[in-house]
């Protein structure tokens, strides 16, 4: 009885261990993508540099989504130091392509809209966590309606509808509420079941995977939310 408790001690502790690991890991991409974002938007030659040349805009986009195709379909490949400063770096570029939100909005909407998204992430991530429901099937309707978040806002690049702008982002909303939820789950799930004895490297590759899914999940809900909430700085 005492070593089934001991052994399940130990387990709970690993679990907490691994999860904290994530959390931290997330924090820290958002901390050094909103450092990165405030430093560029508040240098005039950078901000020239970034968006008054396209290819340079274009670059930095096509970047960010490599990074992100390499950490997820090669971390297991990689050093557990690669995915780390991969995902470091792709926390920095993010960073660089979202310093506008500072040159677009006033500061003191940008500050509001952080914390709405804040509580509504921590909300959605306790239940993804502490709900029974199973959330796997809710994954594959969330995804979808990503995609198509992705495909109206490339169309609406060319129409500029302000309407359909708006439409994107209420859903866009949902569909982030959703995927925070579902990660949370995927990620609790990842934890219960890794074996003990793993090795610390495989642990921080998983942790920097789970990271880098909860960090997306944030950063765009509060992009969404900052297009309905965000108040311009004119």
């Amino acid at each position: 009885m005492r070593a089934d408790t001991l052994r399940a001690s130990r387990a709970e502790v690993l679990v907490n261990d691994y999860v904290r690991s994530v959390y931290n890991w997330m924090g820290i991409g958002l901390a050094l993508t909103g450092f990165v974002a405030y430093y560029v938007s508040a240098n005039e030659a950078a901000v020239r540099f970034i968006f008054g040349n396209t290819i340079v805009f274009f670059g930095l986009l096509i970047g960010q989504l490599v990074l992100v195709f390499a950490i997820s379909g090669m971390v297991q490949r990689m050093s557990a130091g690669t995915a780390t400063f991969l995902f470091l770096l792709y926390s920095a570029l993010t960073g660089v392509t979202l310093s506008f939100i500072f040159l677009v909005y006033a500061g003191a909407s940008i500050v509001s809209t952080f914390f709405i998204c804040a509580g509504t992430f921590a909300a959605c991530s306790i239940y993804g966590w502490k709900t029974n429901r199973d959330l796997t099937s809710l994954g594959g309707f969330l995804f979808m309606g990503l995609f198509g978040i992705i495909i109206a806002t490339v169309v609406n690049i060319f129409i500029r509808s302000s309407g359909m702008n708006m439409i994107i982002s209420y859903i866009g909303v949902i569909v982030f509420v959703g995927l925070t939820a579902y990660d949370t789950q995927k990620i609790k799930n990842m934890a219960l079941t890794q074996p003990a004895g793993l090795d610390g490297a495989v642990i921080r590759k998983g942790a920097i995977l789970g990271a880098l899914s909860l960090y997306l999940d944030f950063i765009n809900l509060f992009l969404m939310l900052l297009r309905i909430f965000g108040q311009s700085r004119e």
